[in-house]
């Protein structure tokens, strides 16, 4: 175990850490990594799909939980990524409105499909050239809060750079 606090300042970074635990497969893929440095093949071979085990890892990955390391590789193989919890606590210091936190939690822990179709109409903004959060939000009527909590929350496509939104290399 890791021993370091993860420290929550924006209320967005709640996203990643209540979809991970909202997901009985995820939450298992967490508490593996909070034990060793595994593999996705390690964790397909412990925990759980490979589709599953991918989309966990990029939910991770977005939330900062996971740090990674080339593993040595024996002679003739090729070097394999590994993956290891980042954090064994947790302390929140934000303050944000009942609406924004209530469109977090929404977002988190919803089968909403209308969630989809908004991010869909996101990537399409980004791809024409609007990246602003500030300008996409305005546009679809939302708070930048929702918008950024859709990045964290969608796997691997979205994620938020300082005031802007990026398309993420789905082979990550």
């Amino acid at each position: 175990m890791t021993g370091h606090i993860k420290i929550l300042n924006d209320p967005v970074e709640l996203v990643p850490l209540l979809i991970t635990f909202n997901n009985a497969d995820y939450k298992k893929i967490y508490e593996f990594l909070n034990k060793a440095w595994l593999t996705e093949e390690d964790l397909v071979a412990y925990a759980a799909p490979p589709s599953t085990v991918t989309e966990c890892l990029s939910i991770l990955k977005k939330g900062n939980l996971i740090e990674e390391q080339w593993r040595m590789p024996k002679p003739g193989e090729k070097p394999t990524k590994e993956y290891r919890a980042t954090y064994s606590k947790f302390r929140a210091s934000f303050q944000c409105s009942m609406g924004d936190i209530g469109d977090l939690l929404h977002i988190a822990v919803s089968n909403d499909e209308g969630l989809r179709t908004i991010v869909d109409s996101v990537e399409q903004e980004i791809v024409a050239g609007t990246t602003s959060i500030g300008d996409i939000s305005r546009k679809y009527g939302v708070s930048p809060i929702f918008i950024k909590g859709l990045a964290k929350r969608i796997p691997p496509g979205l994620d938020v750079k300082g005031q802007g939104m990026v398309l993420l290399d789905r082979l990550q």
